[in-house]
């Protein structure tokens, strides 16, 4: 249901959607569809539809407004559900926004912390570095002498967000009704996505503690460095972390000149993915340009923590196994891994789906390894098993995205980076460290502590088993759903038996009534009829009864 408030901002979006040559998505609606031909006859129809249906797009989003922009954003990594010019286009989305007043970030730090702003830094430059949609952030000094960026959230931005995707949710069920492709593209489930997607980036704590933890994951590293978090000025709409000075990570020409080796770059850039992936089961999902930066010394320095990822054990296990597959040409096992992971149903055919995965990947092997785009693989992949009913789960879209980004800055960086030369050694040795001797005894090592508790109560419990089986007084405890789904069925059937019988039974006592009273009508009380009747009634409610049901 459509608030009064929010039917001029709805209105406002179906302009924007006119004036940018979207105007068969409003006419498409039941409400307009009766008057859709004057759509053909609106002055700027041909002119407009001249532009590419993406740039159209990408427009309309940019003139709604920076929650849409985001939302353009996050769409843009769901190339499993889009065309690929639609996603390649809305890939270009800048979050560009202006900034609030530096004076009231001022005001919303002092709330925060309840204390003038002069007692927690000696310098707040009311200047902000960067402002997005959600935030934006301010250098600043500690009175303990360190230099800091404060990130601010934008004052009532939760109440924009609520009304925006308010919105989107009531224009993703009008699309998933009135839209050819609404079913297929599921808006619903996405705006919902996003949805949480935004509500988490609204508590800098969560983003904090996401910082921290992928700090302490690359302490002993040189691969990464994540600024530190200064907790004590941390709140839930204000976040300090360390300021990083460095060369953003596509600015080419200032990395020449400090003699950075791009190769070597980019190979690290890699190895940090597949560490974070495999490793850490815990990656920055947000690895754009503008948030990776490297040091003078060639290291990589991240910011922006709002997302991350992160995969069960079986999925790490199961994708690193379909990443060597690939390497090896063996579609068989790919088919086999999605399967047995439950990635696509246990009903499907291996064999159809293996010779559907072999029709995607063989044209794109025949292509120089270097030339063949890892991400683009994982996602033409996921759009082989979407007709097989494949579900593509989050945290798998956000490993696809991830990796495209990961692919573009390296490529960027070193156009004749081999990504799979790189991962390949990276795959190999993590999986030998999950199967075999060395997994066994790692995760022997791993259990040692546990065993060594217990393991004083073993006798003590293999002697209390014992005496009871002796005595005869050892029960096996069953508590499965089988087990329960037979009991079930044996009450049911239990049921119906005795259904079954009382019918009978009345079946035959009306039966005698009616025969008496045709043979000694003198001797039958004058209800007799309405008696038979009756007992044949209940004797045939019974018998339904008794026959109806499971078989």
């Amino acid at each position: 249901m459509i608030r009064p408030g929010q039917v001029f901002r709805l209105l406002h979006i179906n302009w924007v959607l006119v004036r940018n040559g979207l105007d068969e998505i409003v006419l498409a609606t039941h409400l307009f569809r009766p008057v859709r031909f004057l759509g053909y006859l609106a002055p700027w129809h041909r002119i407009v539809r001249r532009t590419p249906r993406a740039v159209r797009i990408r427009r309309a989003l940019e003139d709604l407004g920076p929650i849409f922009v985001k939302f353009g954003q996050i769409l843009s990594t769901r190339q499993d559900l889009l065309a690929d010019d639609i996603a390649a286009e809305l890939a270009l989305l800048q979050d560009r926004v202006a900034p609030f007043d530096g004076e009231l970030a001022r005001k919303l730090v002092e709330q925060a912390f309840q204390q003038p702003i002069g007692q927690i830094f000696t310098r707040f430059d009311t200047r902000p570095l960067a402002s997005a949609s959600i935030a934006q952030v301010h250098a600043a000094t500690l009175n303990s002498g360190e230099d800091v960026v404060v990130k601010v959230l934008r004052p009532g931005i939760e109440t924009v967000i609520r009304r925006d995707v308010g919105l989107l949710k009531t224009i993703a069920a009008l699309a998933e009704r009135y839209w050819s492709e609404g079913r297929r593209l599921r808006p619903r489930e996405v705006v919902t996505e996003f949805e949480k997607t935004l509500l988490d980036e609204l508590d800098l704590l969560r983003e904090a503690a996401n910082a921290s933890q992928l700090r302490r994951n690359f302490s002993t590293s040189e691969l990464l460095h994540v600024p530190e978090v200064y907790w004590p000025f941390c709140r839930r709409n204000v976040m300090t972390l360390e300021r990083i000075y460095g060369i953003p990570v596509n600015d080419l020409g200032t990395l020449r000149q400090s003699d950075v080796d791009l190769k070597s770059l980019s190979e690290r850039g890699v190895e940090i993915f597949f560490t974070q992936v495999f490793r850490h089961n815990f990656f920055h999902a947000d690895m754009h340009p503008g948030n990776i930066f490297v040091s003078r010394q060639g290291q990589y320095m991240a910011v922006d923590f709002g997302i991350m990822g992160t995969l069960s054990p079986e999925d790490q296990r199961y994708l690193a196994e379909n990443f060597l597959a690939f390497f090896r040409r063996d579609y068989r096992r790919v088919a086999e891994l999605h399967v047995e992971s439950e990635w696509v149903p246990h009903g499907t055919r291996v064999d159809e789906f293996e010779a559907a995965i072999r029709s995607v990947c063989e044209p794109i092997f025949e292509r120089p390894l270097k030339e063949i785009s890892f991400g683009h693989l994982l996602l033409r992949l996921f759009q082989t098993a979407r007709r097989f009913d494949m579900v593509v789960q989050p945290q798998l879209v956000l490993l696809q995205k991830t990796l495209l980004n990961i692919e573009g800055l390296g490529r960027q960086l070193y156009p004749d980076l081999d990504l799979w030369q790189t991962a390949k050694p990276f795959l190999e040795r993590w999986m030998s460290e999950q199967v075999g001797v060395r997994a066994f005894a790692g995760r022997l090592r791993h259990s040692l502590p546990e065993w060594s508790e217990r393991l004083p109560e073993l006798p003590g419990l293999l002697h209390r088993t014992l005496q009871q089986a002796s005595e005869g007084k050892l029960r096996l405890q069953m508590d499965s759903r089988d087990v329960e789904k037979l009991r079930q069925q044996l009450q049911r059937s239990g049921r119906r038996t005795l259904l079954a019988l009382l019918g009978g039974v009345l079946l035959i006592c009306a039966t005698l009534l009616y025969a008496l009273a045709g043979s000694a009508p003198l001797l039958v009380l004058g209800g007799a009829p309405f008696l038979t009747w009756l007992l044949g009634a209940v004797a045939m409610v019974l018998l339904l009864g008794a026959f109806k049901g499971d078989p």
